[in-house]
Formats: C-alpha cells, sequence, structure tokens
C-alpha cells in the first residue's frame, strides 16, 4: 500500500499528534509526574489518591414525575449547573408504557438514567472528572423528583489503573 493510501486510512502517517490533541491544545507531557498538581489533566487528585473521576450510583426511591422527560432533562441541566460541569449533548427517549432512559453527555464525563415510574424508581449514574463536583447532584435529583428516599454509592473510577500505571 502506498504512503498515499495510508494517508487517506490516517494510518502510518506523522500527523502531528503528538504535538497537540484533536482540538489544537498541547499534548499532556507523559513523562511529568501524573501526582503533580499542575499537571494539566482532569485526574482528581485527592487525599493522597489520584483517578480518572468519581462515578456516583444514585437511585431514587418513591420518586415522582420519573415518566416526564421533560422534568429529566430540567434535572440533567440542574445537575450540571450545580455541580460545575459543561453540557455538550442531552438524549432522552419515552418508552411506551411508561419509564425513560437518557444521558447527558459532558465535558466532564456524563449522567444517565433508566427509571421505572411504576414504582417510583430511578437509577441514575453521575460520572464526572476534572474540577466539577457530582455530589452535588444527589440533592438536586431529591429535588427534582420529591424522592422521599435517594441511595448513593461512589466509585472512584481509573485509581487502580492509574496507581498501576505509576509504578510501572
Amino acid at each position: 500500500m502506498s504512503d498515499a493510501n495510508l494517508f487517506r486510512l490516517g494510518i502510518g502517517l506523522e500527523t502531528g499528534a503528538h504535538a497537540e490533541d484533536h482540538h489544537g491544545h498541547p499534548a499532556v507531557d507523559a513523562t511529568r509526574d501524573v501526582f503533580d498538581v499542575a499537571r494539566d489533566d482532569h485526574f482528581i487528585r485527592r487525599e493522597g489518591r489520584i483517578f480518572a473521576g468519581t462515578h456516583l450510583i444514585i437511585e431514587v426511591v418513591d420518586g415522582d414525575g420519573l415518566d416526564d422527560e421533560d422534568r429529566i432533562q430540567k434535572a440533567f441541566r440542574d445537575c450540571v449547573d450545580e455541580c460545575g460541569a459543561t453540557l455538550l449533548h442531552i438524549h432522552t427517549h419515552k418508552f411506551s408504557p411508561q419509564g425513560v432512559s437518557g444521558v447527558a453527555v459532558l465535558a466532564e464525563s456524563h449522567i444517565s438514567v433508566h427509571t421505572w415510574p411504576e414504582i417510583g424508581y430511578g437509577a441514575f449514574d453521575v460520572f464526572m472528572c476534572g474540577d466539577a463536583e457530582p455530589w452535588r447532584a444527589v440533592e438536586v435529583l431529591r429535588a427534582a423528583f420529591d424522592a422521599g428516599d435517594v441511595r448513593v454509592k461512589e466509585l472512584l473510577r481509573g485509581e487502580d489503573v492509574v496507581a498501576a500505571r505509576v509504578a510501572a
């Protein structure tokens, strides 16, 4: 295969991606210490730990309005604002006879939901990296759906992966 064909495929030729990312920003210097707080990336550094992001598994129990796409989209927007995140796109889908699934794509990751309104249950994921504050979404969701019970589990995404890469 000729270099021209490889270029068309985007394979095997220097593209400049080593010098900057696809948005034209300088690439992160991989040789710098990943625990360096001055490093220009979106890892979270907290209490001597480093990880890719905070992922909250949020269960809304005894909630109202979980069959209302507009209400869910507003809750997504309110979470984004309250958490200090950046909204890129929202997509929801209403099922028949009931239920909604949706995702808010964020620069910092995503918020997603699947609902079972017939039992007042909503399964939300809030995953954010960088300076966003995903825990602030808990009270937003409680208020948005008048939930009597909200249960939360936290995962520190990538913690073991980052630690393994640093140790290698």
